[in-house]
């Protein structure tokens, strides 16, 4: 079938961009012991690898002038340690900040390679490992919790204070599905959703402007694709501050499950 003649909307060299296009094959297919090795995860080793050197390099050498990288480094740890750690964690925010602002620094590297035009693809828009750094938050505030409190911790947790007696038949089973499962899972899929989502749209535009603006004969058609192009650059900004948005959506969350099992009362 053709537009007008045109363009070819089935078949042809034309495919639309979906689901398909985020399954990455290995880099070292048919090598056995490396099928698990893709472009997400030399992306997610490479974002840890990146977070880890640039924290070593800021931690030393220290200035009582500092320099512009100093500054930047110091800047950028004040915020997620008065802005996120302490205002959610009070007094333990200090024994929770390496994490928060690891976690901080890992999701924003990663979805910065949606950006990057040598990877083009965002590691959390795989749900595998939005749910594998969710499950790592879920132990670390599952952890707090019995490390406080000990065994109580669970209690409290499907528990809260002041609850008549005839209402804990029901409250128990919301609080364990609320606090267990519903928590870690809204978080992964809030980042996932969103970059998977804005990565797709960014495919359609780019690939579709570039097609019409190759393959058309219609000067319509090709202008619609130049203004596709072109228009997918503000989507690029877009994802940009949607990337950043979402890192620090996920660390405060985290911080505030940390300080909500740290609680006395739920």
């Amino acid at each position: 079938m053709t537009l007008l003649g045109l363009i070819p909307l089935e078949g042809g060299d034309w495919k639309v961009p979906g689901v398909d296009d985020f399954f990455l094959p290995p880099i070292f297919d048919g090598v056995p012991g490396l099928e698990w090795l893709n472009r997400g995860t030399l992306m997610a080793i490479l974002g840890a690898a990146i977070v880890i050197t640039y924290w070593l390099m800021a931690s030393r050498n220290h200035e009582m002038v500092p320099g512009k990288f100093q500054y930047f480094a110091e800047s950028f740890y004040n915020q997620i340690r008065n802005g996120v750690a302490r205002e959610a964690l009070g007094p333990d925010g200090r024994r929770y900040l390496p994490y928060l602002l690891g976690l901080f620094c890992f999701i924003w590297v990663n979805n910065l390679w949606g950006q990057a035009f040598f990877t083009m693809y965002p590691t959390f828009a795989n749900i595998g490992y939005a749910y594998g750094l969710a499950a790592l938050t879920w132990l670390i505030y599952v952890g707090a919790g019995i490390h406080k409190h000990g065994l109580k911790y669970f209690k409290l947790a499907v528990l809260p204070a002041g609850v008549p007696l005839w209402l804990t038949p029901l409250i128990i089973p919301l609080e364990i599905l609320s606090n267990f499962v519903v928590r870690p899972f809204t978080l992964a899929l809030r980042l996932f959703a969103n970059l998977f989502a804005g990565h797709l749209v960014v495919l359609v535009f780019v690939a579709g402007g570039w097609f019409l603006l190759s393959q058309a004969d219609n000067f319509v058609y090709r202008g619609a694709g130049a203004v596709s192009l072109v228009f997918s650059f503000a989507i690029f900004a877009l994802e940009l501050l949607i990337g950043l948005l979402q890192a620090y959506i996920f660390t405060v969350l985290t911080a505030q499950y940390v300080a909500s099992s740290l609680a006395e009362d739920h």
